[in-house]
């Protein structure tokens, strides 16, 4: 017998301090910044960290329209219910519908059935997207709960059609098999099974339409695979026909699900009881300003707080709820499994997100923050180790590291969840000795990786590192002496690669030589979408360490080159090195920190400077306005930290590193009910400088907040100048 326990105080929860709020905060979030350029996100509806992501695709491959989007496209080829916020991978675009009237327009493939549209005559809000379709005179609305996408069409008086797609794919999507079956003159139902980043990728769903359609269609052709020509399924489209009248409205309720057909209609029945459209979206609404209200912020600056409530939005669009309202979900194991009063997560982009966005988790989604350890724990169950990169009950094993580790090892120290910390433990330990998995045998017979036997060596070496200073600190707070021991050595292991003779980490070759012809600012296979300029400072756990090993003063020196040595015009420069300010890449995610590491070289002065620098010009209202991939919120989130006036530098310790504040008051509201005020005195866009700190009246001489000194305060008070 199925258990069904359904979360519906979840579902429509709202925090103690979001229930006193009245300002409504979507007005300030602009889902359409980073649709161009290299931001890759998407502009459509989700709910806070819902399943369903329904957003308009233009119809075209390519790196730039890898979210199914892309700003400077003038065409629409259908309305698809899941996305990828920011991630450089092209997947998903699964159960794509397009309105029509009859005959529609058609392109030669890829782009196929579409139609033009004009940015005027779109609006894109937190939960709420709309496009009118200028060849066919069809209005479009989206919004959406959890699990479920809800369509509004306005048409002309015609003949019309509504088209379901299941055999579109896109860039690294292809489908592998899927179904459409009418089960009555208004309920649709099928599936769609694909592969791409995910390899094995099961969709369901049910689609109900608001009236009968008058006839339909369904098509269906063979696919085949590989250089025998294999018969491995169908791609399935369907028509559905309808005489319509001029204004009139048809909305189409989708849900999906990752268990059955039987589990897409329960979502369907629990989430979207009825038919009123502008309902759902009122209350998409409400959840968002419930989450935004966490972080409630006062200044003069517009742009500012449109891109400070955006940052915050995408934050929370990942990670995904990953099971039914009944709790149960596939598992990588390609088992149907049951959670019971937790929810499960995927969509982790650990490799980018540990950084920052996982740590305003553990700050202000405490709650989720435990689903989503017990969804890693799952996960190390049916799959013998923890998640590197969890898709749609997936291993994709993108990027590199064991980055569940340090979000364990945060929550076991703030005391954040009830999950098992024992068991946690168990979890991180067995996945830091997977002698087998991208050198780790390696990496702990040498003590690094070697250059000619592992590819990322560099990196990795360093990655891990910081990874078994994680389990180091879980060990010692839950008195596994002998634990600590071993993985406190392996975190020295950073230092095996360093090069004393020109001050930076270096690949190693097994005979213990460091590479010969080694460039600082060349990108290499040795070393992850980066260069040895970013990878000198990836040593979070150790930055004392750091210091003590290249020598102060060479630390001071190499931090003001890695700003000031800029690009010459005869470097090139891969696709995701963006946002460069000197060597410094903010675009991508290893150079998150470093403008922090000022602090450490007794220059505070200078993080304040950069991170101004940062946030006033690498982030803008404006569809171009990201300087790299959003990574499913990190871009984001660091931009969230940063305008607190601090950072997450090691996003384990409980220590955040003090930058400069953006807005002259901020309220942040914890779950447990208690907030904590920040206040900038004299702050301005000159005066960025910070002149003194106080904390509860009490001046503050470190360059660090901690955990408890967040938690436990009342008020953080920064008293800026225009001078250092």
């Amino acid at each position: 017998m199925r258990r069904v326990v359904i979360f519906i105080g979840i579902l429509f929860s709202l925090s103690s301090c979001s229930r006193n709020s009245q300002e409504d905060l979507t007005v300030y979030v602009n889902p359409l910044i980073g649709t161009d350029f290299v931001g890759n996100t998407y502009p459509g509806a989700q709910v806070p960290f819902g399943m369903v992501q329904l957003s308009p695709d233009n119809g075209l491959p390519g790196w730039d329209r890898i979210a199914g989007y892309f700003y400077p496209d003038s065409t629409i080829a259908g309305f698809s219910h899941t996305h990828l916020q920011g991630t450089g991978a092209g997947d998903l675009y699964d159960i794509s519908f397009l309105p029509v009237t009859l005959p529609y327009r058609e392109a030669e493939a890829p782009l196929g059935i579409h139609s033009k549209f004009l940015h005027s005559n779109e609006t894109a809000q937190a939960g709420y997207y709309q496009v009118f379709l200028t060849d066919y005179d069809i209005n479009v609305e989206l919004t959406s709960t959890e699990r479920v996408g809800i369509q509004r069409y306005t048409f002309p008086e015609s003949n019309s059609a509504v088209l379901l797609n299941l055999s579109r794919a896109m860039n690294w999507d292809f489908t592998k098999d899927s179904e459409i079956k009418v089960i009555d003159s208004v309920t649709v139902c099928g599936y769609r099974f694909s592969e791409g980043w995910a390899k094995d990728q099961r969709l369901y769903f049910v689609t109900k339409f608001s009236r009968p359609f008058d006839q339909f269609e369904i098509d269906t052709m063979s696919i085949f695979q590989g250089e025998e020509h294999k018969y491995i399924g169908k791609g399935s489209d369907a028509i559905f026909y309808f005489s319509t009248q001029k204004d009139e409205q048809i909305v189409l309720k989708t849900s999906l699900s990752c268990v059955s057909v039987d589990g897409a209609k329960l979502n369907l029945e629990v989430e979207a009881p009825h038919w009123d459209f502008d309902e759902y979206r009122n209350l998409s609404k409400e959840k968002w300003n419930a989450e935004l209200s966490k972080i409630k912020i006062k200044g003069k600056n517009v742009n500012d707080k449109v891109n400070f409530y955006t940052a915050l939005y995408r934050s929370f669009s990942a990670p995904t709820l990953y099971c039914d309202v009944d709790g149960q979900y596939l598992g990588v194991d390609k088992r149907i499994h049951q959670s019971v009063d937790w929810q499960n997560y995927s969509t982790f982009s650990l490799w980018d997100t540990y950084r920052a966005a996982h740590p305003l988790y553990a700050l202000i989604q405490t709650e989720r923050t435990n689903d989503m350890i017990k969804s890693f724990l799952a996960h190390y169950e049916e799959f013998g180790r923890l998640p590197v990169w969890n898709f749609q009950g997936n291993e994709t094993d993108m990027m590199i590291g064991y980055h569940s580790v340090p979000v364990i090892a945060d929550a076991v120290l703030k005391g954040i969840g009830d999950f098992d910390r024992d068991f946690a433990l168990k979890a991180c330990v067995e996945t830091a000795n997977k002698d087998d998995y991208r050198g780790i045998g390696l990496y702990k017979k040498y003590g690094y990786i070697p250059y000619d036997k592992e590819g990322e060596s560099l990196s990795k070496t360093l990655e891990y590192a910081f990874d078994d200073w994680c389990i180091a600190q879980m060990a010692k707070y839950l008195n596994r002496d002998s634990l600590f021991e071993v993985f406190s050595a392996r975190a020295d292991n950073y230092k095996n690669l360093y090069n004393s003779k020109n001050g930076f980490f270096q690949p190693r070759h097994s005979d213990g030589s460091f590479i010969p012809h080694f460039e600082a600012k060349e990108y290499t296979s040795h070393i992850t979408e980066s260069n040895a300029w970013h990878y000198l400072w990836s040593v979070q756990h150790d930055v004392d360490g750091l210091k003590t090993l290249m020598g102060k003063e060479l630390f001071a020196l190499k931090m003001d080159s890695m700003f000031s040595l800029n690009v010459a015009e005869s470097d090139e420069l891969p696709i995701f090195s963006t946002g460069m300010i000197g060597q410094y890449a903010h675009g991508n995610e290893p150079s998150h920190h470093v403008i922090y590491l000022f602090n450490a070289a007794n220059k505070p002065y200078k993080t304040q400077y950069y991170v101004a620098k940062v946030m006033n010009e690498l982030y803008r209202n404006a569809p171009d306005g990201l300087c790299g991939n959003e990574d499913c919120g990190q871009m984001s989130a660091w931009y969230v930290w940063s305008a607190l006036g601090f950072y997450p530098v090691n996003p384990a310790s409980g220590m955040y590193e003090i930058g400069t504040p953006l807005f002259d008051e901020v309220e942040i509201c914890y779950e447990n009910g208690k907030t904590l005020k920040l206040k900038a005195k004299n702050l301005s866009k000159k005066n960025i400088y910070i002149k003194e700190v106080r904390v509860d009246g009490k001046v503050h001489d470190n360059t660090y907040f901690t955990h408890q000194q967040l938690l436990n305060s009342s008020l953080i008070e920064f008293e800026m100048s225009d001078c250092f």
